[in-house]
């Protein structure tokens, strides 16, 4: 009997991380994927992206709206785990995978851990700075195997107490779908997106939420420094957390300006392309500390949201201070590409994964956890 998995994806971006694993274990006898699709995925604001995982051709998909009036974490969080229990009761998978450091990740690691389902975790054992690394370590915590990015983030994972024999490094999952023959060119992302520009620059910036009150402000300084660059931009819209009409609003200086192109979301195998041939990209996006090294893109991570993560010699590290950012944007220009010095994978995840799958021994991992103390 085949083995039910169901993956949790809220965003444009975790499906990213987690499409190859779906479709090897689609493509392979024994295992059975599903996917609830809930989040941002079933938003027209950000561009109704379950779409494009419609398009993907994955089976299985089951849509669920957590979309609260309030729009608050806390009760995103409370109506994504009803939706996602009442599915799992149903569907009685054998294995629930999560990924990141969202609320929706959060919910499948609660649902699963308290309905004694075995739940594996995508890319915990890392740190950012902001109240993503709150929700990344409980859910590590809940979980009770671990597909990690690298080494470190597996040390990470046993100071926390996490069994050694529960952790399995498969590298960044995205970087198969990065390095694949797959990717469109770059004149039919252009066509697709209507964008002009024969050079451009990324513009991707999020909300953090701690620092709520203040997101108007910064989302002006990084508004100023892109318009004074003198650059077109092709700017993407921030994710849906706390803050997000406040960048939104930032971003209405834009229009009616040819240099900016703003789309609500990118297919994401487009938007790897569109990030491989830009100029750089500016923001506080994960893809500018992750993707972008791999591509050689230099990136100016503004801000607070990405402080902890891995450091390289292509991320150009900004206050929210527009010429702070304005001196980093000129500092990246005349960066010269060098190998990478980021690990994050070799783009064999979903080869790892499978691998990992295909052993016994993974699934006699105990739903018991037991802390595990550093000898």
């Amino acid at each position: 009997m085949s083995k039910r998995i169901v993956f949790l994806s809220g965003t444009r971006a975790d499906f990213g991380k987690i499409k190859s694993l779906i479709l090897a274990l689609q493509n392979t006898e024994g295992f059975e994927p599903h996917v609830f699709v809930t989040g941002m995925h079933l938003e027209e604001a950000y561009g109704l992206t379950v779409k494009e995982i419609e398009k993907s051709g994955i089976r299985n998909i089951h849509r669920f709206s957590n979309t609260t009036s309030e729009h608050t974490m806390d009760l995103t969080l409370a109506k994504t785990i009803e939706g996602f229990s009442h599915f799992v009761r149903h569907l009685k998978p054998d294995l629930i995978v999560i990924h990141g450091d969202r609320v929706e990740a959060l919910a499948g690691a609660i649902t699963g851990s308290l309905n004694n389902i075995l739940t594996g975790h995508i890319e915990g054992g890392e740190v950012s700075g902001t109240i993503d690394d709150l929700i990344r370590h409980a859910v590590s915590k809940m979980a009770h195997a671990h597909f990690v990015a690298n080494r470190e983030a597996a040390r990470r994972l046993e100071q926390m107490g996490e069994d050694p024999a529960s952790i399995f490094i498969i590298g960044s999952p995205d970087l198969d779908i990065m390095f694949s023959d797959s990717l469109p060119a770059l004149d039919e992302v252009k066509r697709h997106y209507e964008i002009p520009f024969d050079e451009y620059a990324v513009l991707m910036f999020h909300p953090v939420t701690t620092e709520a009150d203040k997101m108007a402000d910064y989302a002006r300084e990084v508004v100023k420094a892109a318009l004074e660059s003198g650059d077109p931009f092709v700017v993407i819209y921030p994710n849906n957390d706390l803050g997000s009409g406040k960048i939104l609003n930032a971003y209405k200086q834009f229009e009616g300006n040819p240099r900016f192109r703003i789309l609500p979301s990118m297919r994401f195998e487009y938007f790897l392309t569109l990030l491989k041939n830009a100029r750089y990209i500016l923001g506080n996006s994960s893809a500018g500390i992750r993707e972008a090294p791999y591509y050689k893109v230099p990136s100016i991570n503004v801000g607070t949201r990405q402080n902890r993560r891995a450091s390289g010699r292509s991320i150009f590290n900004a206050s929210y201070d527009k010429h702070d950012i304005l001196d980093q944007i000129s500092q990246a220009k005349g960066f010269q590409p060098t190998d990478n010095d980021v690990d994050f994978g070799r783009g064999n995840s979903a080869q790892l994964f499978l691998q990992t799958l295909n052993d016994e021994r993974f699934w006699k991992i105990p739903k018991q956890k037991v802390f595990k103390d550093l000898l």
